[in-house]
């Protein structure tokens, strides 16, 4: 989320202007603040679509009864160009939207309460060892190679990868500085000796000098890129993307034992609660721990031999049929 900004309040009698005019003087002001072009670009997405719910009745006379309609219809029918998206995805959106529009009426000077929109909780989709493995070796250029180790190791997001320059790769500390980062904050990130010699490498094959960008690509190009690499490998392209690298690297660090403290300035998270959402255990390593620590040590499931049901792995009797188990079939993946 776009991080609180310092707008002040809009000049005295930009009501008497158009909505228009309003909406360009807002701009300028975010601009203005130090906003990123992201959030200048999520604040107007979200004034934007208001006003063009209320067609053009000027914003000197909106009601809350004008913001109760655009929220209400939002809720019900999602937003005009995202009718494909689910309704979860428009609460998000209308999340984000509300909270936008409550600061632009207050940056107005309008007295109108904008009730929140609940955020429906996060998903945290990562990718498992195997299909990292296998991402790794679709990976047939150095530059595939050198991108994917640097996502996984790091957790940068795709904005801080494409504005890495050489002069930010530290090789004497092993450290890296993300000077792109989220709100403007500047960290630093470390990575793997196998990772900071492929970027050795990658520096000296292409030439580049301090000031040089480390890659030179879109974020377009480095989705396609991660997309093409997927379908590759045999893993579906739609659970691909680059935020999800950065989950797998977050939710792989906590599961080897790194500290949350830690991680949270690894991510370049403000706010340590922002970093809990990785504490979360999948189904997967819910079953796995149980069988390990209460369920026997086997730590997966087989079929009964004779009515073919998943059964733990160490039953002698099939719970279901009472079918002895002593040939069972080959054990399956917890």
């Amino acid at each position: 989320m776009p991080g609180r900004i310092d707008l002040g309040r809009a000049p005295q009698g930009i009501l008497e202007l158009g909505n228009d005019e309003i909406l360009e003087e807002f701009k300028v002001s975010l601009e203005a603040s130090g906003a990123s072009s992201e959030t200048v670009k999520a604040y107007l997405s979200a004034v934007k679509d208001f006003l063009s719910f209320i067609g053009g009745k000027p914003l000197r006379e909106v009601t809350l009864k004008d913001v109760v309609a655009w929220r209400n219809e939002r809720l019900r029918n999602g937003f005009p160009n995202r009718k494909m998206e689910g309704r979860e995805k428009w609460q998000v959106t209308l999340h984000y939207y509300t909270m936008f529009l409550k600061r632009f009426f207050e940056w107005l000077g309008l007295n109108i309460g904008v009730s929140s929109v609940k955020k429906p909780p996060a998903r945290i989709n990562a990718l498992s060892d195997e299909e990292i493995e296998k991402l790794m070796n679709a990976a047939r250029t150095p530059l595939d190679k050198l991108i994917l180790r640097l996502l996984v190791d790091t957790g940068l997001r795709s904005r801080e990868l494409l504005g890495l320059r050489v002069e930010d790769v530290d090789f004497h500390s092993r450290v890296i500085r993300v000077s792109s980062a989220k709100y403007g904050k500047e960290r630093y990130v470390t990575a793997t000796g196998e990772t900071f010699e492929m970027l050795r490498s990658w520096i000296a094959l292409n030439g580049l000098k301090p000031g040089d960008r480390l890659f030179n690509l879109t974020y377009s190009g480095l989705y396609k890129k991660l997309k093409r690499l997927a379908a590759r490998a045999g893993i579906p392209p739609e659970k691909i993307r680059p935020h999800v690298l950065r989950h797998t690297f977050a939710t792989r660090a906590l599961r080897r034992g790194l500290s949350l403290p830690s991680l949270q300035r690894l991510l370049g998270h403000a706010d340590i609660k922002t970093t809990q959402v990785y504490l979360h255990l999948s189904i997967e390593d819910l079953k796995k721990e149980y069988q390990e620590k209460i369920g026997g040590g086997t730590g997966g499931l087989r079929r009964c031999v004779k009515c073919g049901r998943e059964i733990p792995a160490d039953a002698l009797y099939c719970p279901y049929c009472g079918s002895s188990q002593q040939a069972a079939s080959p054990a399956l993946e917890a």
